[in-house]
């Protein structure tokens, strides 16, 4: 089977904000007519619903569902492999590949969001990078805008490129309120380090514009509308 149509979204880390990137993509590709497929294939700390899964769902409105969007909801707030451990679970990574070709056939664009950073493990050794590499999907990379993210960012973007894996683009995302004075410096230093300018910094969010899609693809409209019309293309 070819490489599905579609991205794959990477975190430099856990909670720095690819859920809130992917929604507001998935929401402004909606908005342009096309059908995005979401796909999550394992989202961790479950209480029992993948709640990230869910706010992708409904951001794309797609002719798929929620179970379908995220078939492997784990409880224990972990790496997928040992969340999956504890559930009495092996996750395959080629099980997981299976179900996002068969996802990017029902729409246009499939966007994939992994668990956690890009190396973190889902089967064995294998991690979101080689769920990547196996759907043959360019990575649009997030990363948080605070202290620590020009390592992280500069690491990531390492091994990206040690796999031999596209860069589509890098996303920073302000997850706290306060601006902090180290900050003005981080894209500089970004592109200085990795050569990767990143095409934007996502402004922080209040929990309300957090529930509502169409709020963050506001938001998130300046940095990825370029990217929605390439992938009108």
């Amino acid at each position: 089977m070819s490489a599905p149509r579609g991205l794959f979204v990477a975190g430099t880390d856990t909670g720095v904000g690819k859920t809130t990137v992917a929604v507001g993509l998935a929401r402004l590709i909606r908005r342009a007519g096309r059908v995005a497929i979401p796909y999550k294939p394992v989202e961790t700390g479950c209480a029992p619903e993948p709640l990230d899964a869910r706010r992708l769902w409904e951001a794309a409105r797609p002719p798929t569902t929620l179970a379908e969007t995220c078939p492997f909801p784990l409880a224990l707030p972990a790496a997928p492999a040992a969340a999956a451990a504890v559930a009495g679970l092996r996750l395959e990574l080629a099980e997981l590949v299976r179900g996002g070709q068969a996802l990017a056939t029902r729409g246009d664009v499939l966007i994939v969001e992994g668990a956690g950073g890009l190396l973190v493990p889902i089967d064995g050794a294998q991690t979101n990078a080689d769920l990547a590499s196996q759907l043959g999907l360019p990575i649009l990379l997030v990363g948080r805008m605070s202290l620590g993210t020009i390592n992280h960012t500069a690491l990531t973007i390492s091994e990206l490129r040690r796999r031999g894996l596209p860069l589509l683009g890098l996303v920073l995302v302000r997850t706290t309120a306060t601006a902090e004075p180290h900050e003005r410096h981080n894209v500089a230093l970004i592109e200085t380090l990795t050569g990767a300018r990143p095409l934007g910094t996502v402004p922080h969010l209040s929990p309300e514009a957090l529930d509502d899609p169409d709020q963050i693809a506001d938001a998130v409209s300046p940095i990825l509308g370029g990217l929605v019309a390439a992938l009108r293309g």
